[in-house]
């Protein structure tokens, strides 16, 4: 009960004072709510967007797998082809004639880099090594070691 005429005054102040209180609670509270939502919502374009690029990556590196598998099988079956066209008796000429002969016949087949040893000569792989790495080697530079 209001017991002066001033104090009604107050009455409507604070009645006015708790309905903007709660206004800003009830403000706040869908703020919050807003965030929320908008948080989900990037969380949700950033976790569709990471399986995206994952799914694409596995897409890629299968197809690389396969381009890669599909490359050696391909050059695996050449050589296997060759190695029979040339056939064993052809192979041991060539591991046993002299050097010149053996560059030509390696070059004739394609083959950009070959040791060919009878197992039993050393070896003297620094230069070897400098053909593989400096480029291509003069015939004169090629040193085949067999075994006498």
């Amino acid at each position: 009960a209001v017991v002066s005429t001033q104090s009604g005054h107050y009455g409507r102040g604070a009645e006015s004072m708790k309905i903007e209180g709660e206004a800003a609670v009830d403000q706040a509270k869908l703020s919050a709510e807003a965030q929320n939502i908008n948080a989900r919502a990037e969380l949700h374009r950033i976790t569709s967007a990471r399986k995206s690029e994952l799914e694409y990556l596995q897409s890629t590196n299968e197809l690389e797998i396969s381009k890669k598998q599909k490359m050696a099988d391909i050059e695996s079956t050449r050589f296997q082809r060759m190695v029979e066209e040339l056939g064993p008796l052809n192979i041991a000429a060539i591991a046993t004639s002299g050097k010149d002969n053996q560059v030509k016949m390696l070059q004739a087949l394609g083959l950009k880099s070959t040791l060919i040893t009878d197992g039993s000569t050393p070896l003297n792989l620094f230069n070897t090594a400098k053909g593989l790495i400096g480029g291509t080697i003069s015939t004169s530079d090629v040193k085949i070691g067999l075994a006498e």
